[in-house]
């Protein structure tokens, strides 16, 4: 008779979980390497643009995995951590994010051509060393208004701190609601801390100075409650030259968003479509002003943010002749709870139980970032009872014809290679549902097991998923520190 604790399938269990232990360990020291380099040398590592910085060794683990959508097998963990070593051998690497998947991808197709990947890093590398822009001046940001992107955006600035070089979150302005200024803030800072949503903050959150500041992961960030714009010196609160981004959604057009330039700002960034302002949706058009006479702007709309990347890619490839685009939209606090008194047609009833259709100006608006497109593109949404994430069905006729392989080949690649991979994520899985975007930095998650081809090859469909809170405050951020001119250069 056989000892149980001798049975096959226990060796093999205890065989997977050794080896499980031992990418544990590598995770780990990858992590470790991962703090060191950013906080150090203000060199941040990625995986396929997602942040790893305050993983856990388990998750690292799980985010090799999103390869699959690449090159259709995971990456090595011993793999990134070989990457991640040779890069820190680099003694003179200035302050980057680069982006370890996609190294270790190159790797996997390149490293027959190189002696090791010490060789192999310092060529990916070279124009990143001993670079003129190795020091950034810091630049600070006001947040006006802290609703859902207020809140996303100071979690998304804080997180990306680190040594403080690129944007510093300095204020808040808030509009009072309660006479005790300590009561309000612990409401403000538990809304920060905890989102239903978006999960738990990763770190601290304390309200100091007796209502007047937050400490935010050691970040004193200085709450100013006012009524309005006009009533705020910012030089009073040591901010010299901030972005203001205001995300109240209240002023819309260039006069009245010019109330935010008070002494102490030198930009504003508005988080909505604006009138007679720039519409810029960062890797499209972001290069096309200049920032110093076009100061005031705004970042465009959630859903124009998560087509455009996509209709870019196959206008360029296919040409576009005419198209419709339906947004399948989480509810938003615009809307009522209950059925109640609303401006818009429709939008008056209750948000968690109805499905409301509701017009969408994305189609003007890829227009006003891509004015050649202008006058082909219809559209049209349906709010329904979701919280967060939407989805963008785009109808296309082109101009040369296509199939379904070599469109979905081009949409892969586009999120792997060139000027979108930041904005443009591949799925190639069949089990993909809204709440899997949740927190996706990328603005546009393409579906491609739903892509559909006439048989002609001349219309197409796509179904593009959207996180229209994080995926577009990541969105709103970038913008900001390309205006700001704190960006670091990225290998990705």
């Amino acid at each position: 008779m056989i000892s149980s604790n001798n049975h096959p399938i226990n060796d093999q269990y205890e065989s997977h979980l050794k080896d499980w232990r031992e990418q544990e360990k590598k995770a780990l020291e990858l992590l470790h390497l991962i703090g060191s380099l950013r906080f150090d040398r203000s060199v941040e590592l990625v995986i396929f643009r997602k942040d790893i910085y305050d993983s856990r060794p388990s998750e690292l683990l799980n985010d090799q995995l999103i390869a699959q959508n690449y090159i259709d097998k995971p990456i090595n963990i011993s793999d990134c951590l070989m990457m991640a070593k040779a890069i820190a051998a680099i003694p003179d690497l200035v302050p980057s994010r680069i982006d370890l998947g996609k190294l270790v991808v190159e790797w996997m197709e390149e490293s027959t051509t190189y002696l090791d990947e010490n060789e192999f890093i310092i060529n990916k590398l070279s124009a990143f060393v001993g670079h003129g822009n190795s020091v950034l001046a810091p630049k600070d940001v006001i947040l006006y208004g802290f609703g859902r992107i207020g809140r996303i955006a100071a979690r998304r600035i804080v997180a990306q701190t680190g040594r403080g070089e690129q944007l510093r979150l300095k204020a808040i302005v808030i509009r009072p609601q309660m006479k005790d200024r300590y009561e309000e803030a612990e409401k403000r800072a538990a809304l920060l801390r905890t989102d239903s949503v978006h999960g738990a903050f990763r770190g601290t959150v304390e309200v100091i100075d007796g209502g007047d500041a937050l400490l935010i992961n050691g970040n004193k960030v200085m709450l100013i409650y006012a009524a309005g714009p006009a009533e705020i010196d910012y030089t009073e609160f040591g901010i010299e030259n901030g972005v203001v981004i205001d995300n109240t959604g209240v002023w819309r057009d260039k006069a009245s968003l010019s109330q935010h330039m008070r002494p102490g700002v030198s930009h504003v960034l508005f988080t909505a479509p604006g009138k007679d302002i720039p519409n810029i949706v960062y890797g499209i058009n972001h290069e096309a002003f200049n920032y110093t006479e076009e100061n005031i702007i705004c970042a465009a709309s959630c859903t124009t943010n998560a087509i455009a990347p996509v209709i870019k890619v196959i206008d360029d490839a296919f040409g576009i002749e005419k198209g419709h685009l339906e947004t399948i939209h989480a509810y938003t606090s615009d809307q009522n709870l209950l059925d109640n008194f609303h401006k818009k047609p429709r939008r008056g009833r209750a948000a968690a139980i109805n499905m409301v259709l509701t017009s969408t100006g994305a189609g003007e608006a890829v227009a006003k970032v891509m004015p050649h497109l202008a006058g082909i593109l219809t559209g049209n949404a349906v709010r329904v009872p979701t919280p967060n994430v939407s989805l963008a069905i785009i109808n296309l006729s082109l101009k040369s014809k296509t199939d379904k392989n070599q469109l979905n080949e081009l949409l892969k690649n586009a999120s792997l290679h060139g000027d979108l991979v930041e904005q443009i994520q591949f799925s190639t899985s069949e089990e993909y549902v809204s709440s899997h975007v949740v927190g996706s930095v990328a603005t546009s998650v393409v579906d491609g097991p739903s892509t559909i081809v006439s048989r002609d090859g001349s219309t197409i469909t796509l179904y593009v998923w959207y996180d229209n809170e994080f995926g577009y405050t990541c969105q709103v951020i970038r913008l900001a520190k390309h205006v700001a001119k704190v960006r670091r250069m990225c290998y990705y």
